[in-house]
C-alpha cells in the first residue's frame, strides 16, 4: 500500500521549520500541493518573517512538487482569510489543513504573566480554530476534508513550566471531539497529534544528543497517516523517534451510590470502586457517557 495525495491541497501552518518543515516536504514528496504557512516569528511569537516559508517553498520546488508561501499570523483573521484565499485562487479546493503553528512562553504557574498565558492560548487553541473555521464550510461542499491539530504530551499529561501551552494543547483535543461529530456526514475527520521532536521549539528542553533520535521526519509519516483518505477520526497519536501510540480518555465503570440521603464520605469510603480503572471505557461523544450515567441511575445498566 503507498500513500498518496495526488489532486490533493494542503495547507500546514508554522510550516517554516521543525515539524511543519517536515510535514509539508513529505505531503509534497506524495503529491499534495502545499501552502507553507509561516509568520517567521521567534519562539516566543515576536517578530516575522517571510523567509523561511519561502525556503521550504524552494525545496518543494526544486524536488519538483507544488508549493506556495504565506506569511500570515493564524491569530490573524484578515491574515487567516487571505491564506484561505490564496489557495482557493491556487488551486481551487483545499483537502487537508494541518494545525502545526506555534509558540513558547514556559514559565511556572507563579511567574507567568496573564499575557504570557494569553498569547500562547490564541496561537495555539484559537489559532488553530481560526484556520478550522476558515477551511470548514469549504471542506463541507467537497464532502472531504482532513483536519489534524497538534496537541502535546503537556496537555495529555502535564508539564512542569507548561500551564499555558498544556491548557492549549489540551484545548485543542476538546475541539476535535466535537468536530469528529460534526464533521461525518461530509467526510471531514479531525485527529491531533502530541509529536516529540528535537527542534528549535524543544532544543533547549532536551538533551542535545537526542536530536539525531528525535527526527521530524520520524513523525511526519504519522501526519500523513492522519490526514490521508483513509484517516481514523477523534484519534490522538503520539510519536517520536519511530515511536507510535495512541491516546484515549477513558472512564471507570463506576458505581451507584444512590441520591436520597447520600454523603460525600459514602464517596471516600468507596473510593476504590469508582475509581477502579480495570473496566473502563472510552467513549465516542458525551452523550454515551450521560446514556451510561442514565441507565445506572436507572437499575437498567
Amino acid at each position: 500500500m503507498s500513500i498518496r495525495f495526488d489532486g490533493k491541497v494542503a495547507i500546514v501552518t508554522g510550516a517554516g521549520g521543525g515539524l511543519g518543515r517536515s510535514h509539508a516536504l513529505e505531503l509534497a514528496r506524495r503529491g499534495a500541493k502545499v501552502v507553507v504557512n509561516d509568520l517567521g516569528g521567534s519562539r516566543d511569537g515576536s517578530g516575522g518573517s517571510s523567509a523561511a516559508a519561502e525556503a521550504v517553498v524552494a525545496e518543494i520546488k526544486a524536488a519538483g512538487g507544488e508549493a506556495i508561501a504565506n506569511g500570515s499570523s493564524v491569530t490573524d483573521d484578515a491574515g487567516v482569510a487571505l491564506m484561505v484565499q490564496q489557495t482557493m485562487d491556487a488551486w481551487g479546493r483545499i483537502d487537508i489543513l494541518v494545525n502545526n503553528a506555534g509558540i513558547l512562553r514556559d514559565k511556572s504557574f507563579s511567574k507567568m504573566t496573564v499575557e504570557d498565558m494569553q498569547i500562547v492560548l490564541d496561537v495555539h487553541l484559537v489559532g488553530t480554530m481560526k484556520a478550522t473555521k476558515a477551511v470548514w464550510e469549504i471542506m463541507k461542499a467537497q464532502n472531504y476534508g482532513r483536519i489534524m491539530v497538534t496537541s502535546s504530551t503537556s496537555g495529555l499529561y502535564g508539564n512542569f513550566g507548561q500551564s499555558n501551552y498544556g491548557a492549549a494543547k489540551l484545548g485543542v483535543v476538546g475541539f476535535i471531539n466535537t468536530l469528529k461529530i460534526e464533521g461525518q456526514k461530509n467526510n471531514i475527520r479531525c485527529n491531533a497529534l502530541a509529536p516529540v521532536a528535537f527542534t528549535r521549539m524543544t532544543s533547549d528542553i532536551l538533551p542535545p544528543e537526542s536530536e539525531q533520535l528525535l527526527t521530524p521526519e520520524s513523525v511526519s509519516q504519522g501526519v500523513v497517516v492522519l490526514v490521508s483518505e483513509d484517516a481514523p477520526t477523534g484519534t490522538i497519536l503520539l510519536a517520536g523517534a519511530g515511536v507510535f501510540s495512541t491516546a484515549q480518555m477513558m472512564e471507570s465503570e463506576g458505581m451507584l451510590l444512590g441520591r436520597e440521603g447520600m454523603t460525600a464520605e459514602q464517596v471516600v469510603e468507596n473510593w476504590g470502586k469508582i475509581s477502579d480503572m480495570s473496566k473502563a471505557t472510552p467513549y465516542f461523544m458525551g452523550g454515551e457517557q450521560v446514556d451510561k450515567v442514565l441507565k445506572m441511575a436507572t437499575g437498567k445498566w
